[in-house]
């Protein structure tokens, strides 16, 4: 009897031994590593993070993220095709209008396509895109188009100064 209950004693702490080293695969430990892609938000020191930060901004609707790289002096340029003329606005005025279609959408699908111009010192772009709006599965909105930018560089970050709307909305 004493050596079935050695036995079992040993069988119980090689077992606990054996569990406490081996890794919980439904608790496995957090990756600090950056990745060779640098995660899923640029800290906007090349113009490509400018784009990468705005597709993330959309797709997760978040303006904290946004702001970071919209200009103090920026401005925004789009057509108004009921009246035939251009309207602009200002930075605050655009961080309420990307507010409030954050807060209005269930769903933005930003799609970053060729880069049909860029000036050799990459301070002027225009990119062709393509944005889905989901208001609900009923009332869905494709608008397709060029962004002309103007980018600057402040405090080592690379920002949008000028934004002149060409799509399609």
């Amino acid at each position: 009897m004493n050596l079935k209950v050695a036995y079992i004693k040993i069988i119980m702490q090689s077992l606990i031994i054996f569990l406490y080293g081996c890794v919980n695969p439904f608790a496995p430990s957090l990756d600090n590593s950056q990745g060779t892609d640098g995660g899923l938000i640029s800290e906007l020191k090349t113009v490509d993070g400018v784009f990468q930060n705005f597709q993330y901004a959309y797709t997760f609707k978040d303006t904290l993220i946004y702001g970071q790289f919209i200009a103090k002096d920026f401005t925004f340029t789009y057509h108004d095709y009921d009246l035939g003329v251009d309207k602009s606005w200002g930075r605050d005025d655009e961080m309420m209008a990307t507010y409030g279609l954050f807060q209005n959408t269930q769903r933005l699908d930003l799609i970053w396509n060729n880069i049909v111009s860029m000036t050799g010192d990459s301070t002027r772009i225009v990119r062709s895109f393509n944005l889905t709006i989901t208001f609900n599965p009923t009332d869905i909105v494709y608008v397709d188009g060029k962004v002309n930018l103007e980018l600057v560089k402040e405090n080592n970050k690379w920002k949008i100064r000028r934004w002149i709307d060409e799509s399609n909305f």
